[in-house]
């Protein structure tokens, strides 16, 4: 069976701090847990989590990846961004031009994100995380979508995009040029397969569809979510070079 998105994971220096930054700004409750580890969960029952798990490096050079926060009006927008700023937010310069309608801050621990203006017609409908919205090539599209099994709902000027069946976020590629690596991932997807799932079998797919295992065996995940106990899990590369895992109930 094919494994579902799970989770969108944060590595950060203070996985505490930042799971009540983005609590704070999403208004979604947080799973429990400790600095070795928390989650926040979706209001509804669909959807994914957000998992900020411990690393001692700092963050540097940009992501590859943010979220999108969409806006149903300006006075809305004016908010969201008032509440980030007195969450411990900031502005930054990311080379945005001054006629643009999105506002462009980093949340606590240097992550970037975007408050996008009312009026998006290509993040209508989608909730208030608009987008994951990444540096990637079409390749990369083309590997997610078959992976997750979401159709592409954008594929032009090697830019696309992925959206779940039952809707929600999308998951965005810029398309060239890639920006470099500059260490592990900050944020990267977790995926889920059922219980009743063979874990090699799926693995064995996500290869061949071009993602590269960078572990010899599957190993054992600690809970870091405070509710999902001990779980199988292996690392991979998309063909971008981007970090995911995999995991399983055991």
């Amino acid at each position: 069976m094919t494994s579902q998105l799970f989770a969108i994971c944060f590595n950060a220096t203070r996985p505490s701090d930042l799971a009540r930054f983005w609590s704070g700004v999403l208004g979604w409750e947080p799973a429990g847990g400790t600095d070795d580890g928390i989650a926040l969960l979706p209001p509804g029952a669909a959807g994914f989590r957000i998992r900020f798990l411990p690393v001692e490096e700092p963050k540097t050079g940009r992501n590859r990846a943010h979220f999108d926060l969409t806006s149903g009006s300006p006075q809305e927008q004016r908010r969201t961004v008032a509440r980030a700023l007195e969450l411990g937010g900031q502005h930054i310069d990311v080379g945005q031009l001054p006629e643009d309608g999105h506002v462009v801050l980093a949340d606590p621990d240097g992550n970037e994100f975007c408050v996008i203006e009312a009026g998006n017609k290509f993040l209508a409908g989608t909730g208030f995380i608009g987008a994951l919205a990444c540096d990637g090539t079409q390749e990369v599209g083309y590997f997610w979508s078959e992976a997750l099994r979401w159709p592409l709902v954008w594929d032009q000027d090697q830019e696309t995009a992925i959206q779940s069946p039952d809707g929600g976020t999308k998951i965005t590629w810029g398309g060239p040029p890639v920006a470099p690596k500059t260490g592990p991932s900050r944020l990267y997807l977790e995926l889920a397969l059922p219980g009743d799932s063979d874990p090699e079998a799926e693995i064995g797919r996500l290869v061949s569809l071009g993602a590269t295992r960078t572990d010899a065996a599957p190993d054992a995940a600690p809970d870091a979510g405070g509710d999902e106990g001990e779980d199988g899990r292996v690392l991979m590369l998309d063909p971008d070079g981007n970090e995911f895992s995999v995991r399983w109930p055991r």
